[in-house]
């Protein structure tokens, strides 16, 4: 290696940081090899030597640490196009380990699922919210048991995605929708289950899954609209979690001088309470009729919680993450026109404001992706 570290996330080369020192040149050896393998797929020994830029000597004995490992695996030869002995090609073995994901942020069911190394879902599990706070992290807990023992290869990790703030050690900090203040929610699961073990914020996990399978760009916000609202949010490819790791925690930000509804957390007029699933199905349970005009209503309110964000940031793209029946359409629109209103218009007209395309496996998708970059440095 040479005395920088070129750094990418989600597959995407960023600007050159710190030196690797010493002690960590050969883990972070072994996590481009296998970041190269996952985006680019099967190639020979002497293809990742010049792709990593890292000497053939080297890329042979990592590559035989890692078969040994069982995260890679030879794939037979390449076709030869010339005279000598044809290449062996290595890849990721896609098919060796499993990923156990928990998605937390749904109205009436918690959501799990066994993914392959490449996101791809081969098992699922749900089970329905329950009615009482104090039996919730049991639910979860079993949730997670059944899908280790339906995962069928051995579990690289477990990743959940959880409505509320968490820290850098997987711990609820607040959770008002489950009433959970300072939870150890990795610790729990990670006692229970005896595997590696990575909790975050759901909108979080949403943005990680949209940057690496739904191709973000290095710049986006994702609001992910369910149980609450919150937003992920990855600025030159890195995701930011704040000091008090409440980034992104647009749910409970006022977004109505005019008074409005009262919101879980006991202030009036949060954009939660204007615009979770809840929210919006019990105003257009009372008035279906004016159905078009609720949802430009709660899209305003999106776009006035947005723009100082987009203004700050000079977002170029904005994700939404929910129901496609509530969010697509005149919510978008009023979005996106209260956005154009309310910012430069010479810089920030062109903000496209989109719906994933990975339905409700975002947060799944978004789990697995946190074990990859956690076990395996892969992202």
């Amino acid at each position: 290696m040479t005395g920088t570290e070129t750094r990418s996330f989600g597959g995407r080369v960023l600007r050159q940081v710190t030196k690797v020192l010493p002690e960590h040149a050969r883990a972070h050896n072994r996590s481009l090899v296998l970041q190269t393998l996952f985006h680019q797929g099967a190639m020979s020994r002497a293809d990742l030597s010049r792709e990593t830029g890292l000497t053939r000597v080297t890329i042979s004995d990592l590559v035989a640490e890692l078969i040994s490992d069982g995260y890679v695996a030879e794939r037979g030869t390449r076709e030869a196009s010339g005279p000598g002995k044809p290449a062996i090609l290595v890849d990721l073995d896609r098919e060796g380990h499993r990923i156990v994901g928990l998605d937390l942020s749904n109205t009436d069911r918690f959501l799990g699922a066994v993914l392959t190394l490449d996101g791809e879902i081969v098992a699922r599990h749900d089970v329905a919210v329950p009615a009482d706070r104090e039996d919730i992290l049991g639910v979860v807990t079993q949730l997670a048991r059944d899908l280790v023992a339906d995962a069928h290869a051995p579990v690289l990790g477990v990743g959940v995605g959880t409505p509320g703030v968490v820290d850098d050690r997987g711990i609820v900090l607040a959770a008002p929708n489950f009433g959970w203040t300072g939870v150890d929610l990795e610790g729990v699961l990670s006692r229970e289950l005896g595997l590696p073990v990575l909790v975050a914020n759901d909108a979080n996990a949403a943005v990680l899954a949209e940057y690496t399978f739904g191709g973000a760009p290095d710049d986006v916000l994702l609001v992910r609209v369910g149980r609450g609202v919150g937003s992920g949010l990855l600025a030159g490819g890195q995701p930011m979690r704040g000091s008090r790791f409440a980034a992104g925690e647009i749910g409970h930000v006022t977004v109505g001088t005019d008074g409005g509804p009262e919101c879980v957390c006991g202030k009036v007029g949060c954009l939660e309470a204007w615009l979770s699933v809840p929210s919006l199905e019990r105003r257009l349970a009372v008035d279906d009729a004016g159905r078009d005009a609720t949802l430009r209503d709660a899209g305003e309110r999106l776009g006035i919680a947005l723009a100082p964000i987009v203004g700050a940031l000079d977002l170029s793209e904005i994700v939404l993450s929910g129901p496609l029946e509530l969010l697509d359409g005149a919510l978008a629109q009023a979005t996106v026109e209260t956005l154009r209103a309310r910012t430069l218009a010479r810089f920030h007209d062109g903000v496209q404001v989109r719906m994933t395309a990975q339905g409700e496996d975002i947060v799944l998708r978004g789990a697995a992706v946190m074990v990859l970059s956690g076990q395996l440095g892969v992202s």
